[in-house]
């Protein structure tokens, strides 16, 4: 068994000499630039964590793995055009340090070339994933899609706001390590579980995004303190809010999360002192817990030794007493 830093220092390695530059350049240049700038690359670590559990060598999980953070990046290139976004990872955008026609279209590439990584495999097992990146790539769609709606919409619920997280972002999250299972040729009990683990973990990691984008340290959270309430993102904190609070509270909170001023720290500081007073911020916390401790409790059921089972849970661990 490997450390998880031995299994992020082999995934750093394998996407350092990854080179996926052919013609023509203004087709695939984009896409070796987006796979560069890196990011934490959680999710195809977690594919050859999973492989390595199973007894499975890491380098027969790679071209999963590689599928994997591929997928991810052409969903973070399109998230940024429908987002406008100007800086990804501290660098320019895919569509601003070229063009809006590139950038959806090298995207587009990604997608096929996402699935062409699962040509490594056997007919047995590219079937398995296929069918798995198939479901999970139309559900991150599916998510896109109400993230979208969400941001017109007045009446969304909790559960709603937790299927959206969980198709965005959680599915993928429980897709990366199941498809580690699927190369390692495991038993399909513990393949679901092991998707199981990485689904509640992901809804729990989104939400805990959702925490510390309002909470976090300025010092060490990476992004702008705030930047949801300055999006008028409804998150978890605003839902919690406006079903916890006082009917005047809920009104001046719909119209703080109508307003975008220039200088946005009055409003920033408002809308954190409604989710405290209204223990928005203490349900939150809760809603973290709930769901890593229902990932951990997956854990017990899986077929595999004691010591193996404590990688996924330190990695579980790890992740959710982050602070960045």
């Amino acid at each position: 068994m490997q450390t998880i830093t031995d299994y992020q220092n082999s995934i750093a390695e394998h996407f350092n000499s990854l080179d996926v530059q052919k013609e023509p350049a203004n087709l695939y240049s984009p896409i070796q630039y987006i796979l560069n700038i890196g990011g934490k690359r959680i999710r195809p670590m977690l594919t050859v964590m999973v492989a390595d559990i199973f007894n499975c060598a890491i380098e027969k999980a790679l071209p999963a793995a590689t599928a994997v953070e591929v997928f991810h990046n052409f969903s973070l290139i399109h998230d940024d055009i429908m987002d406008e976004a100007p800086l990804r990872r501290g660098h320019q955008t895919v569509h601003e340090k070229w063009d809006l026609n590139t950038g959806i279209l090298s995207g587009d590439a990604m997608l096929i070339l996402a699935y062409q990584f699962f040509e490594n495999y056997e007919p047995k097992i590219f079937r398995q994933l296929a069918k798995l990146f198939s479901k999970t790539a139309l559900e991150v769609c599916e998510g896109q899609q109400y993230d979208v709606d969400f941001e017109i919409r007045e009446d969304v619920t909790v559960p709603e706001y937790l299927k959206m997280i969980e198709y965005k972002t959680a599915v993928l999250v429980g897709a990366a390590m199941k498809m580690g299972a699927i190369v390692a040729e495991a038993n399909e009990e513990d393949a679901n579980l092991v998707y199981d683990f990485g689904l509640n973990l992901g809804i729990a990691f989104q939400l805990q995004d959702d925490y510390l984008d309002a909470f976090g340290d300025p010092e060490t959270f990476g992004k702008q303190v705030g930047g949801d309430i300055i999006e008028n993102k409804k998150t978890y904190l605003y839902l919690m809010a406006m079903q916890n609070a006082e009917e005047d509270i809920q009104r001046q909170l719909q119209y703080l999360f109508s307003l975008k001023p220039n200088d946005s720290s009055e409003k920033v500081e408002l809308v954190k002192n409604i989710f405290r007073n209204s223990r928005a911020d203490e349900m939150t916390k809760l809603a973290i817990r709930e769901y890593t401790d229902k990932a951990m409790k997956t854990l017990e059921a899986i077929q595999v030794a004691e010591d193996k089972k404590q990688v996924l849970r330190a990695f579980g661990e790890n992740l959710m007493n982050r602070n960045v």
